[in-house]
């Protein structure tokens, strides 16, 4: 029933990223196109944009139920100089948490919010990064959906474009420093390797597993690392550009209630300059 549950939603998500309208593009919209794929994939990117992802976990708590994460992530620029640029992203997720004990029940509700602040350069050379500091807030409605600390730390990414690839890598680490006093420490690594291989018409292949490590847990259950990847496609919907994307990964490694399988299904509206 799980891989059937698994297939059902993948073929769903795919019918909606494939239903997508195409049209002919002149030379200049292919060209806007490429800039637009380039820079969805870019998280320091001068440019405004609203992704909405949902992430369909299966295999979660004792009896292999589903877990779903959605993620509202705006992403907003600011000209700090003439030199210097910092891009603020801030993660407001929506959880809906299987029962992960007899007689819990299931929850749905708001998790832990992050904010993170990458300052970077304006223009930068051959490699493009930013680094800045990370903010989690308990702001979860639930203590099975949320930590209950505040916590900060670190976050960087660098990436690199080359011809039709974009290449590079996202990680920060928070350490609780507040909070309800009867709830664990926070203490976590997160890392997301990327790769993106850009083709014609707005498609393009991708690779973004989010590895984590939960340093506060024994060894054995300690680190979630996902393989896998999926496909992608920039779309008009009027004047407006949308990047919609579909990916699976498989958890190589999870902690004992942890999920097995991961369906990841994005869709993100872009406004770039032009368009505000």
């Amino acid at each position: 029933m799980k891989r059937k549950t698994v297939l059902t939603t993948f073929l769903v998500l795919l019918s909606i990223l494939t239903a997508a309208p195409a049209t002919a593009q002149s030379k200049g919209e292919a060209e806007n196109t490429e800039a637009l794929q380039r820079a969805s994939q870019n998280p320091v990117a001068n440019m405004i944009s609203i992704p909405l992802q949902n992430n369909f976990n299966f295999g979660v708590g004792p009896q292999d139920k589903m877990q779903y994460v959605g993620n509202i992530q705006p992403v907003v620029p600011f000209h700090a100089t003439e030199s210097w640029n910092v891009i603020t992203r801030t993660i407001v997720p929506f959880v809906y948490q299987p029962e992960l004990a007899p007689g819990v029940g299931d929850v749905f509700g708001l998790g832990d919010i992050q904010f993170t602040a990458f300052l970077s350069p304006a223009k930068p050379g051959g490699f493009i990064w930013g680094v800045g500091p990370i903010l989690q807030m308990p702001a979860g409605t639930d203590d099975s959906i949320s930590q209950g600390k505040w916590a900060a730390g670190p976050s960087a990414v660098v990436l690199r474009m080359e011809g039709h690839w974009v290449y590079g890598a996202l990680a920060n680490y928070i350490s609780s420093f507040a909070g309800q006093s009867d709830r664990g420490a926070v203490s976590q690594w997160l890392i997301q390797p990327f790769v993106n291989y850009n083709m014609s018409d707005g498609w393009y292949l991708v690779s973004a597993p989010i590895i984590t490590a939960n340093m506060m847990a024994d060894s054995s259950d300690r680190w979630t690392v996902p393989i896998g990847g999926g496909v992608g496609r920039i779309v008009r919907v009027g004047m407006l550009p949308v990047n919609i994307s579909l990916q699976g990964y498989y958890n190589v490694a999870t902690p004992d209630a942890g999920p097995d399988w991961s369906i990841r299904f994005a869709i993100t509206l872009l406004l770039p300059a032009s368009l505000l």
